[in-house]
C-alpha cells in the first residue's frame, strides 16, 4: 500500500505536464517537464469515447453492486437457515471455490459456451429449432453475461462476510421471536435482516466509492481487444490501458487516472453524507 499508493502520489503531478521519459526522479519531474495544464485532459474529454466508457463504468457497477449484494445476502440467509451444518459448510466450500478462478479460466470457460460454431449454447438452440446467435458480436447480450459470471465468481465470497455477521446475532432475539410463534420466514425478515443492515449499508458504500474504477481484469480477459463489444464493455480502464498502449503517452492516461480518483473522492463523501441523513447507523464515519 506504501509503495504502489502513498509513494505514487507525488507522480500525479504529470498529469499537467508532457511526460519526458528521461526524468526518472520526482525532482526531475518537477524541475524539468513541460506544463501543459489541462491539455493532457483534453484528450479524454474531447474524444467521442468520453461519455461512453464514462456511462458504461458506472453502469455496470451499478449493477455489479446491487446484484452482487442481493445475491450474497440471500445466499447467507438461506445458508443460515440450513439445518445440517454439515451440509452448509460443504456448501459454502463449493460456493468459494470459484472466486479462486482466473478470469483466464472463466474466459475459456465462456468460450465454449457462446462460441459461434461449438458453444454449448448455440448448439442447444439450434436443435430447439432456434437461430444460433454470434454472441461475440452482439454487444446488447454482454451487461447481462457480466454480471452473471460476477455472482457466479463472486458471491460465495461475498456471502461469507454476511454469515459472520449474522453469526453474530444475539441468540436469544431468535428464541424469544419464537416462543412468540415466530415462523421462519419472520425470524428472517424480522431479526436477521434488519440486525445485518449496518453491514449491507457499509459494504455498498465501500463498493460506490470505487464506482469509476472498472474490474479491469474481469473485463479485458473477457472482453480483450474485441472493437464489437466496446459499445456496452468498455470501462475507463480498459480505455486507459489501450491509451497507454497505443498512444504511449503516460501523461494522458494519469489525467484520466486523476479524473477517476476525483470522482471516487466526492462519490465517498457524498454517499456517506446521504447514508447520515437517511441510515445514520450505516454511516462509515
Amino acid at each position: 500500500m506504501f509503495a504502489f499508493s502513498y509513494m505514487a502520489y507525488p507522480y500525479m503531478i504529470i498529469a499537467f505536464q508532457r511526460f519526458n521519459y528521461r526524468n526518472h526522479t520526482i525532482a526531475d519531474i518537477l524541475t524539468k517537464s513541460e506544463w501543459v495544464g489541462l491539455k493532457n485532459f483534453n484528450f479524454f474529454f474531447a474524444s467521442n469515447n468520453a461519455y461512453k466508457v464514462t456511462y458504461n463504468t458506472i453502469y455496470l457497477n451499478i449493477l455489479f453492486i446491487f446484484t452482487g449484494t442481493l445475491a450474497a445476502v440471500l445466499t447467507a440467509m438461506l445458508l443460515n437457515e440450513m439445518r445440517s451444518r454439515l451440509f452448509t459448510r460443504v456448501t459454502q466450500s463449493i460456493m468459494l471455490f470459484p472466486n479462486y478462478i482466473s478470469w483466464i479460466v472463466v474466459c475459456y470457460i465462456l468460450l465454449a459456451l457462446f462460441s459461434n460454431r461449438f458453444g454449448i449454447i448455440n448448439i442447444a438452440m439450434e436443435r430447439l429449432g432456434m437461430a444460433p446467435i454470434n454472441w461475440y458480436t452482439e454487444p446488447k447480450y454482454w451487461p447481462s453475461i457480466l454480471v452473471i459470471v460476477r455472482i457466479l465468481k463472486g458471491t460465495g465470497m461475498s456471502a461469507v462476510i454476511y454469515l459472520a455477521a449474522i453469526a453474530g446475532i444475539d441468540s436469544s432475539l431468535y428464541e424469544s421471536a419464537r416462543i412468540d410463534g415466530a415462523s421462519r420466514l419472520q425470524l428472517a425478515t424480522r431479526i436477521t435482516l434488519p440486525l445485518i443492515t449496518p453491514t449491507i449499508v457499509i459494504l455498498m458504500l465501500l463498493s460506490i466509492c470505487k464506482i469509476m474504477y472498472g474490474d479491469f481484469g474481469m473485463i479485458y480477459a473477457l472482453v480483450g481487444d474485441n472493437g464489437t463489444l466496446y459499445e456496452t464493455t468498455d470501462i475507463i480502464d480498459t480505455y486507459i490501458f489501450r491509451a497507454l498502449r497505443q498512444v504511449g503517452d503516460p501523461s494522458q492516461a494519469m489525467a484520466i487516472g486523476l479524473f477517476q480518483s476525483a470522482i471516487g473522492f466526492v462519490m465517498v463523501f457524498g454517499s456517506n453524507r446521504i447514508t447520515q441523513i437517511v441510515y445514520p447507523d450505516g454511516a462509515l464515519y
